[in-house]
């Protein structure tokens, strides 16, 4: 390709040469791909909105309650003490994201991004249902306000800052709990006035989203689309324009023999370009805007079905298999980088099941060494605390697992309340001939309900003897 042809490079589909937008009217798309994509979008959405009633052991099946640092899980709690392992799912998907991106692209972006399942599978799809089609959505932008225009536009519009409010709240029920969410819905309004103005927000954030910005979310404000750039390489496998077999473009005639005459497969339809939901045109290669949601593939599919030619001149595909003629293949690249993919999810997934329920700490209270009683016993004081993870409670007891060492605790009869803690003081005691070198270890063993539950360490201190 020339360096005029590169042209395009130089800016983004949906904005002219003046910098003013480019209003992007996609074809409704049809085809295998697609009916594939409204598989996997129905069911992201569907655990999306119902995961957050699901309650496992009386909690949510998900939660992220930022504010009071609550986690859960599939019904795991994860308190602040579990950070470690945010941290290291966080470093996990980023090293995911960049070894899926080097091998499959941006397929991500195309089928499992809320951006593109909301937009194109639940606003997009209201869109067609209400102006029609492409064609139809242009005459009703550029015509003049009647009935039947402010009819639609008044109901679309509605519908979609309904469906706005809906994620909105689904967002929060992820944040705080579908429970109590409800509750703050069913409270008198003055109760949770500063609650109903959040939502209002965020419902106007998203209403803005998919009503206006659209696809420049995909184009020009997530990340994603320009760290591609840097990730993918000939073996990236994308989808793309065999211009191998495409090249040279040229209308079809009835009859002709395209291969005799110099021309190649494409038939210079457009088909690729009017579904496409950022606007670019795939026959010039990979470009940041292409989110890999295979429009275009359907598209021209049907156009090569319909002049009897073979499919798949737009198709999933690298560049060297383009060049090779090959179809996708499993190299040790790709071997080596998923089986990486694996690897990491099973060690994330691993820590997460072998996560403890319980954690405990044990320290000397403060301003305090150790005392030696009137029968020669040396005694130490300490401060234990003990966090329970799990969804019900336990009564406590406190023991010691070193031999001629004896524990008291100042309160009796502990409990461990579920999802909280306990604190509380115990004393060490042991003969003063135990101690060796003015310290002796010491393990304290905690029970709750009559089972071991956690094991800890400590130090018991004396006089240098």
């Amino acid at each position: 390709m020339s360096e005029e042809d590169e042209t395009f490079r130089d800016h983004i589909a949906t904005v002219n040469e003046d910098g003013k937008r480019i209003w992007i009217f996609p074809k409704k798309p049809n085809g295998w791909y697609y009916n594939k994509r409204k598989l996997v979008s129905y069911l992201f959405l569907a655990i999306l909105f119902i995961a957050p009633h699901i309650y496992v052991f009386d909690e949510p099946l998900l939660m992220f309650n930022i504010i009071d640092r609550k986690f859960i899980i599939f019904g795991k709690i994860f308190w602040p003490q579990d950070m470690y392992l945010f941290a290291l799912a966080l470093i996990l998907g980023v090293v995911f994201v960049i070894f899926f991106t080097i091998i499959f692209g941006r397929l991500f972006c195309g089928w499992v991004c809320p951006q593109t399942i909301f937009m194109e599978m639940v606003f997009r799809r209201i869109e067609y249902l209400i102006d029609g089609d492409w064609t139809e959505q242009k005459k009703l932008k550029n015509s003049k306000w009647t009935k039947e225009k402010i009819l639609k536009r008044v109901s679309k519009h509605t519908l979609f800052w309904i469906i706005s409010f809906l994620i909105a709240n689904t967002f929060l029920s992820y944040i705080i709990g579908a429970r109590e969410l409800w509750k703050i819905q069913h409270d008198p309004l003055g109760q949770h006035l500063g609650g109903l103005i959040a939502i209002l927000i965020f419902t106007s954030v998203f209403y803005g989203v998919f009503t206006w910005l659209r696809e420049q979310v995909c184009t020009t404000i997530c990340p994603y689309g320009r760290l591609q750039g840097v990730l993918l390489d000939a073996n990236s496998m994308v989808v793309a324009y065999d211009n191998v077999r495409g090249e040279n473009r040229a209308k079809i005639h009835k009859g002709e023999d395209r291969a005799a005459v110099g021309k190649g497969d494409c038939i210079d339809c457009l088909q690729c370009i009017h579904v496409c939901p950022t606007g670019i045109d795939i026959r010039n290669g990979t470009q940041l805007e292409c989110i890999n949601c295979t429009a275009c593939v359907d598209a021209c599919d049907h156009m090569m079905e319909a002049v009897h030619q073979p499919k798949g001149l737009i198709r999933f595909v690298s560049e060297n298999g383009i060049k090779n003629k090959t179809k996708f293949q499993w190299t040790r690249r790709v071997v080596a980088y998923t089986s990486l993919l694996v690897g990491l999810l099973v060690v994330l997934t691993v820590l997460l099941i072998t996560r403890r329920d319980f954690d405990s700490t044990i320290l000397r209270q403060r301003g305090t060494t150790y005392q030696v009683t009137e029968d020669g016993f040396i005694t130490n004081i300490y401060e234990i605390t003990v966090l329970n993870k799990t969804h019900r409670s336990y009564k406590v007891e406190i023991k010691s697992a070193t031999e001629g060492v004896e524990v008291k605790v100042f309160k009796p009869n502990l409990t461990l309340p579920k999802e909280g803690s306990l604190s509380s003081r115990i004393l060490l005691k042991t003969p003063q001939s135990h101690i060796k070198g003015s310290k002796e270890n010491v393990v304290i063993q905690i029970y709750g309900d009559g089972k071991l539950i956690e094991t800890i360490k400590t130090k018991l201190i004396g006089p240098i003897i």
